[in-house]
């Protein structure tokens, strides 16, 4: 709301700045004894309002946790198919190991 009363005029920050907001939020979070006093003071500089600047923040939140539980699963099936990949090449190894002293004994004559 306006300082008469009513609904303020929407207004559409780009990317970059909402960005850059939270980004001088995160920095800056430390200088200041609340998370609330923070939001405050930083939404000061840029003239967004404070509910504006912790709602930008909580989705970035949002979005860089879900980034990140994506890269961990994303980690976490590579490992498992690494896995799945290196026992099937042990399985193999030891085919293999197998079958070449079966036939290192059918060809060495002193073993006959």
């Amino acid at each position: 709301m306006g300082d008469d009363g009513t609904m303020a005029k929407s207004t559409r920050y780009t990317p970059e700045f909402k960005a850059k907001a939270v980004r001088l939020l995160t920095e800056s979070r430390s200088s200041y004894p609340s998370a609330a006093r923070a939001i405050e003071q930083v939404a000061r500089d840029p003239g967004v309002a404070p509910e504006t600047l912790r709602r930008w923040r909580n989705r970035t939140d949002a979005t860089v946790a879900a980034e990140t539980k994506q890269s961990a699963e994303d980690a976490m099936a590579e490992s498992k198919s690494l896995r799945a990949g290196v026992a099937q090449l042990r399985r193999a190894n030891e085919i293999l190991t197998t079958a070449s002293a079966f036939f290192a004994a059918r060809l060495d004559p002193t073993r006959r």
